[in-house]
């Protein structure tokens, strides 16, 4: 049989389905494969629907499937992250040849794409851990594309992959970040930082909410306003959106009647261990990861309520829209410098080179954290300089008046007993960050006391120890 297919893609659920599609549109040849062959039957229907079926080569037999497609292969599979991938893999490896690629879009840890990056670099064979953010809608028409692993094998899919990237002025949302688990790294902290940005939302809709008593379609009015505004960006615009729906059998608005537990996947935990692994504070995404876990303890907090009383709320208290507004842009500028520079120093320590401008660039449209100040990052980065974002001139300018509306609304949050997790946290971090004088030096003086682990002195050099009283039986 000849090879006629231009790429391959082994797993047509939602989104191996939408890629699929989107490939075929953009005009290349694509083989399809599914486990379960009815899935490739249904996929054809929905091909042929819209025209794209001539694009499509669909097989049920693998190893057909594989011969299928033109080389130097690249095969993307979408299967479940973990086990499923690797035994895919597995599957794959005795038909694979040379110089043929394995790109793997799921949402896998970036030690385990760097795992079988390696692996499969002794066999001859390409492994691209590639991000792909955006959803169901972003896969169909457009995702951000972040692609790591050998770039060779990058080159040879190039072409396709930036051709189904969302485009922002033109300029595909697609790019290769480096070797190894590049890729996916990045994909977890956009992920992360994903996190800490819909928990702000969520805290300054609670105020909304519960302290000044906005229904859900006057908050969405305010949403709406703010996205065209600094705050512009796809989180709050659909924020809005989700606000004013309406849940058809019963007229009322759908978000009062959407339990309170979220759901989470994974790839904020893995952003916020790996953060605390490098060494680098992520407390925004800490504090998203924790909200989370803490609302899925739906009965606990039900029960705590009846212990302590509801919250005290604002007391009659006004606030200020304004001050809300821009408390959320100052917790959203934090989340993503903290973000950011758990990627540099992660680049320091993989030897990625991992360029910040250009992630800041393809996050610009596509993806699910895209906002108006991303063109702002990508031209701060370019210039070189400070991996903190907080240091960057034009977020000086907006941090050193936004931060005065944070201090505000979490003080009234604390006062109304709102639980502001990642706001609060954002004001903890940067308060930490401009302190030039801390308090970790009684830290230390502690740590030598009960461990000997020593303390450098203003004064000199070297590492010195106290002369510390003994507390043994006291």
């Amino acid at each position: 049989m000849s090879s006629t297919a231009d790429i391959g893609l082994i797993g047509l659920a939602v989104m191996g389905s939408n890629l699929a599609l989107n490939i075929a549109e953009k005009g290349y040849t694509i083989a399809v494969h599914n486990r379960t062959a009815s899935k490739i039957d249904d996929f054809m229907v929905t091909a042929k629907a819209q025209g794209l079926d001539g694009k499509v080569v669909p097989e049920a037999d693998i190893a057909a499937f594989i011969k299928a497609v033109k080389r130097p292969r690249s095969i993307i599979i979408m299967v479940k992250a973990g086990k499923p991938v690797d035994e895919m893999i597995e599957h794959l490896l005795p038909m694979l040849e040379p110089g043929d690629a394995i790109l793997e879009c799921g949402n896998s840890l970036y030690t385990d794409s760097q795992r079988r990056y390696e692996y499969l670099k002794s066999k001859g064979i390409g492994f691209l851990g590639i991000g792909v953010s955006g959803g169901e809608e972003g896969a169909r028409h457009g995702p951000s594309i972040m692609v790591g692993g050998p770039e060779q094998e990058w080159k040879n899919a190039q072409p396709i992959l930036e051709a189904i990237s969302a485009k922002f002025n033109g300029e595909p949302c697609c790019a290769y970040l480096g070797e190894g688990g590049a890729g996916h790294f990045v994909k977890m902290i956009h992920n992360g930082i994903e996190y800490g940005d819909m928990q702000m939302i969520a805290e300054v809709y609670g105020v909304m909410r519960d302290g000044l008593g906005m229904d859900p379609k006057a908050s969405s009015t305010v949403f709406k306003e703010w996205n065209k505004g600094a705050l512009n960006s796809y989180l709050i615009e659909i924020t809005g959106y989700v606000l004013e729906a309406v849940e058809p059998r019963t007229g009322r608005p759908l978000v009062e009647l959407i339990l309170d537990k979220a759901g989470q996947k994974g790839t904020g935990a893995w952003s916020a261990i790996a953060a605390q692994q490098l060494g680098v504070p992520a407390t925004a995404i800490e504090g998203a990861v924790a909200a989370r876990s803490i609302s899925s303890r739906k009965e606990e907090r039900v029960a705590a309520e009846a212990v302590y009383g509801k919250m005290a709320g604002l007391g009659g208290k006004s606030i200020d829209m304004a001050d809300l507004e821009k408390a959320l842009l100052a917790g959203k500028i934090v989340s993503y410098a903290q973000g950011f520079a758990v990627m540099a120093r992660a680049s320091e320590e993989n030897g990625w080179n991992l360029p910040l401008a250009t992630i800041a660039k393809i996050w610009r449209a596509g993806c699910i954290i895209r906002s108006r100040f991303l063109d702002q990052m990508s031209a701060a980065y370019a210039k070189g300089g400070s991996e903190n974002l907080l240091m960057v001139p034009d977020f000086i300018d907006i941090m050193k008046d936004a931060n005065k509306s944070l201090r505000r609304i979490v003080a009234a949050a604390a006062l109304g007993e709102f639980p502001m997790i990642c706001l609060s946290a954002s004001l903890a971090y940067f308060d930490s960050y401009r302190q030039a004088r801390g308090t970790a030096n009684l830290t230390q003086g502690q740590r030598d006391f009960f461990g000997a682990h020593g303390f450098i002195l203003t004064d000199r050099d070297g590492e010195q120890h106290g002369t510390w009283p003994s507390t043994l039986g006291k």
